[in-house]
């Protein structure tokens, strides 16, 4: 013989509330409670135009209340869900957001916090040809509001190729010791027996040594930013290195990345100090942090640089 058990539906009254609970009596206040690793679809503006992209959110109050035995997850959430499907990711929404928290934990809290981390895609146009196809860039945005103040980061990361400039003296040098080997000694040489030779194997008889590179920024935007500058920042970085990876590329192509690598050599060095000089230089940007990374192909470590803009009080130069 089965008993069917019957399920009761309770009210949002009568279901136990532990966050409520008299007798609970904790101490002590908190820099931060929240919620990480939250998938969340959202939309992003870049020069007028609206990108929906899959992120990955943090949203964080502080506990300022040393009474209380915690603040409000659902809320957290569902704000940022409504937001997140309703407004595009600006400075002004993020301030706006940001304040909604608070409201939504005024007996609680006295500051928000929220990072997101997405990839952002942008159509890139070949070298030469007349092809394009898309590049993704790992991109980072943090905003907090402390004391009525809001802050706003904006961080991205690009792949670019560095060609070392060591391995390139060393390999013209045995260039030109092949060249006296096979020369040395017929006297006055013809321009056309030279250009043969040089597009012959002996020709390249050395070639410098280039690898995949990564540079890293996180920057502090000044007050007056309303989108966030993400293709800004990431043309900024491109264009400092000259030698970004490519999309489609035909013969052309990969013939003018090889020139670009050529008029580009960079240490690790050369690399930070080509992006340092492009932040230093631009006024949407107060404070930055930024890392290369040249993944070798010579050692199977990497070279690395790190740099800041040495404000006071700003970012530190830690790797």
């Amino acid at each position: 013989m089965s008993s069917k058990v019957e399920i009761v539906q309770f009210t949002s009254a009568e279901m136990p509330d532990i966050a409520s609970d008299e007798h609970q009596h904790p101490q002590g206040t908190l820099d931060w409670v929240g919620m990480s690793h939250i998938h969340q679809p959202i939309l992003v503006r870049d020069r007028g135009d609206v990108q929906k992209v899959n992120a990955r959110v943090q949203v964080y109050v502080d506990l300022a209340d040393s009474q209380a035995k915690g603040i409000h997850m659902s809320r957290l959430y569902l704000l940022l869900d409504r937001h997140a499907s309703e407004v595009p990711l600006t400075a002004e929404n993020l301030a706006g957001l940001l304040e909604a928290l608070l409201e939504s934990h005024a007996d609680l809290s006295t500051q928000a916090f929220l990072n997101f981390e997405f990839d952002y895609f942008i159509r890139r146009r070949a070298l030469k040809s007349n092809h394009s196809g898309w590049n993704s860039y790992p991109v980072k945005v943090r905003a907090a509001l402390i004391d009525a103040e809001l802050h706003l980061e904006l961080g991205a990361e690009v792949l670019y190729s560095s060609t070392c400039p060591c391995s390139a003296a060393l390999s013209r040098q045995l260039v030109q010791q092949q060249f006296d080997q096979d020369f040395g000694g017929e006297g006055t040489l013809q321009a056309t027996d030279v250009r043969r030779w040089l597009g012959s194997e002996h020709g390249v008889v050395a070639v410098p040594h280039s690898q995949r590179s990564v540079a890293k920024v996180l920057t502090r935007l000044a007050s007056d930013v309303t989108d966030l500058p993400l293709t800004h920042l990431i043309d900024l970085l491109e264009d400092a290195l000259q030698t970004p990876v490519q999309t489609a590329v035909k013969r052309e192509d990969e013939q003018e990345f090889a020139r670009l690598n050529g008029e580009n050599l960079m240490f690790c060095e050369d690399a930070a100090r080509r992006i340092k000089g492009a932040l230093n230089d631009d006024e949407s940007i107060d404070d930055f942090w930024g890392r290369v990374d040249h993944m070798e192909s010579l050692h199977p470590h990497n070279a690395v640089s790190v740099f800041t803009k040495g404000v006071k009080g700003g970012y530190l130069p830690i790797p």
